[in-house]
């Protein structure tokens, strides 16, 4: 079985703020170096922390972070608005309710059903420290049956990657976040030669888009790194007849059952201006995963770009 991590629906909080991201990726042709940052980047004296990620067996990227002051590791998930933690850690972590005197939701909607908020009244990630975070309790199934070596405890969403003006790079697996945003200056030793700049698009559930076309059909492609694989929605495939596979792999979402995943193979397959080789994709339902009317959509939303072509084609997400 394959798991790929949450798709959220539309309520987030308040920290949230909608923008437009880049989604930068290296030229087919090119294998671009980059220098590493160094851990907490030496530029403007802490302004900047660089963490190394962990890539799992089911090929999600995590990071190790503190709770409350105990180890944790999470997914770092551009697909999940909001950050999360699994219901069996939450005695664990010692996680607080959201009081009556609060503000935030004490409940959001993720997938059709409601799941409990809570507080960490710390969530450390090296140098960065963030007070009372909220973070909405989930049942992440598959993604902590893994091995105890790579079994998350949670999810860092986007709640958390914008205020900080995070920067993903999908190859080198390293997440650099700003410990102070409000200073102006960009991410120091980061050289994008050679690399292709495609806007991305936030929608109102805070996921974020990027153009492309599947075998010559304009397409939109929600940015996934919580997706172990490219995913393409069924009635999508199945409208321009092209040949599926059966498989013995199944996919899952927060709130919804596992769901069947078939092979095709896309032989063109493009992002923004960047064509891509022959791919292979898994297909799956997407109902329920995505929202809004984006799938009957003009162009429609036809899937998830997941965890393999970010990594092979050096992508680096920045959402600055």
């Amino acid at each position: 079985m394959l798991s790929s991590a949450p798709v959220f629906d539309v309520l987030s909080f308040s920290r949230l703020r909608q923008k437009i991201a880049a989604f930068v990726a290296a030229a087919l042709a090119l294998s671009v170096p980059i220098a590493t940052p160094s851990r907490a980047a030496t530029a403007g004296a802490l302004q900047y922390e660089a963490l190394p990620l962990i890539r799992s067996a089911q090929n999600h990227l995590l990071v190790r972070a503190e709770i409350n002051g105990k180890p944790a590791l999470l997914g770092v998930d551009t697909g999940a608005p909001v950050s999360a933690i699994a219901l069996s850690r939450r005695a664990y972590f010692g996680m607080a309710p959201i009081t009556g005197k609060s503000t935030l939701p004490s409940r959001l909607s993720i997938n059709g059903a409601f799941n409990s908020v809570a507080i960490a009244r710390n969530l450390r990630l090296g140098a960065l420290n963030l007070v009372d975070e909220p973070m909405v309790m989930v049942d992440l199934g598959g993604m902590r049956r893994s091995g105890k070596r790579d079994e998350i405890d949670g999810i860092l969403g986007a709640d958390i990657l914008f205020p900080t003006k995070a920067m993903l790079d999908c190859q080198r697996q390293i997440l650099i976040l700003k410990i102070n945003p409000s200073v102006p200056g960009s991410v120091p030793g980061f050289d994008l030669s050679g690399f292709r700049r495609i806007p991305m698009y936030v929608s109102d559930g805070f996921n974020l888009y990027v153009d492309g076309s599947i075998n010559g059909r304009k397409a939109r492609l929600m940015v996934d790194t919580g997706a172990f694989a490219t995913l393409l929605h069924l009635r999508f495939v199945r409208g321009m007849r092209i040949p599926l596979r059966e498989t013995a792999f199944s996919s899952s979402g927060v709130n919804l059952k596992h769901r069947g995943v078939q092979m095709a193979t896309i032989s063109r397959f493009s992002i923004g201006s960047m064509d891509l080789d022959r791919k292979d994709v898994g297909v799956i339902n997407l109902e329920g995963l995505i929202h809004g009317g984006l799938l009957d959509a003009s162009p429609p939303v036809a899937g998830l770009l997941g965890s393999e072509i970010l990594r092979r084609h050096h992508a680096i997400i920045d959402f600055g």
